[in-house]
């Protein structure tokens, strides 16, 4: 990529500068988009954990302290990732990136969303859900940006077990306890997860190459990337159906995951016969979609049948 991405360093930031910071630029560091999918899993994690809705305190306050270590998990994430964020167009506009907030300040910052959090979750909602979400924070701040995410190409697939944990801390913060039908959401966003991101990475394989993040497709090539996009995909078929197996489900959720499930594939067959990369974009798109609607016919399945 030929585009010269200057970023404004730090030390270099004036007055002006400093006074154009918003609460906007804090809301950007935690990636709001990507907690908020979170929360989603969140939510129906709570939902499915027994018949009925849950109490109005546990969806508050249980959703805002998981939100809150998510946000302080994505804040470190922008400071770990400053470099790499320079040269990536999707990135180089975020506010540690470009020097608008010092990486001292985003600390302070993921600090206070992090103890937060964690009184809320200890006080409100019950101990397991906040140690399990502090957890999280480790493996996705700290296992994953700070060592898998340049170690190896398989990056995605071991850090993806932080990103899966959403629907078991709900579940946990309305039982207060680990049980299987829970770590059976987390497996579904663990086998999702791989053909999810590669298909992103397929797209941006040149930025990742700049970067020097060792992605599948800058390592092992598109090819080879797409064809364990297929293969995962297959895999995370395979997984979706375990609510329907084990009696979690009824026919509603089956149908529902079979289809789109099996549209799922469509756009993996596709990606590996044609190898383009707007075919790699729209199957990443796809993806969020699947992942939204998929916990979606999860719940009315089971509100229709409880």
């Amino acid at each position: 990529m030929s585009e010269q991405l200057d970023a404004l360093p730090a030390e270099a930031m004036t007055s002006e500068s400093v006074s154009a910071i918003s609460w906007r630029d804090f809301l950007e560091l935690t990636k709001p988009r990507v907690v908020a999918l979170m929360i989603l899993t969140s939510v129906i994690g709570m939902l499915l954990a027994r018949p009925g809705v849950p109490g109005w305190g546990v969806l508050v306050f249980g959703n805002l302290g998981i939100a809150l270590l998510a946000g302080a998990a994505a804040v470190v994430n922008h400071v770990v990732d400053q470099k790499i964020d320079t040269v990536m167009a999707r990135t180089r506009k975020r506010p540690v990136a470009t020097g608008k907030i010092s990486p001292r300040d985003a600390i302070l910052f993921a600090t206070l969303l992090a103890c937060v959090g964690m009184v809320v979750l200890m006080w409100q909602v019950n101990h397991l859900t906040a140690w399990l979400t502090l957890a999280s924070l480790v493996g996705y701040a700290g296992v994953y940006t700070l060592f898998l995410k340049r170690a190896t190409p398989q990056n995605i697939t071991i850090g993806g077990l932080a990103g899966a944990m959403p629907p078991l801390l709900g579940w946990t913060a309305v039982t207060g306890q680990v049980e299987g039908h829970a770590l059976l959401l987390v497996l579904i966003i663990f086998a999702w997860t791989p053909p999810h991101f590669w298909a992103l990475a397929i797209h941006r394989k040149e930025e990742y190459a700049k970067a020097g993040i060792p992605m599948l497709p800058v390592t092992h090539g598109n090819q080879f990337t797409e064809l364990h996009i297929l293969l995962y995909t297959l895999m995370l078929l395979a997984v979706s159906l375990l609510p329907f197996v084990t009696g979690m489900s009824g026919g509603i959720y089956l149908i529902g995951a079979l289809v789109l499930g099996l549209r799922f594939l469509q756009y993996a067959v596709r990606l590996l016969k044609g190898d383009d990369r707007r075919v790699a974009l729209t199957t990443f798109k796809y993806s969020i979609t699947y992942l939204m609607a998929l916990f979606v016919v999860l719940l009315v399945d089971h509100f229709v049948f409880f």
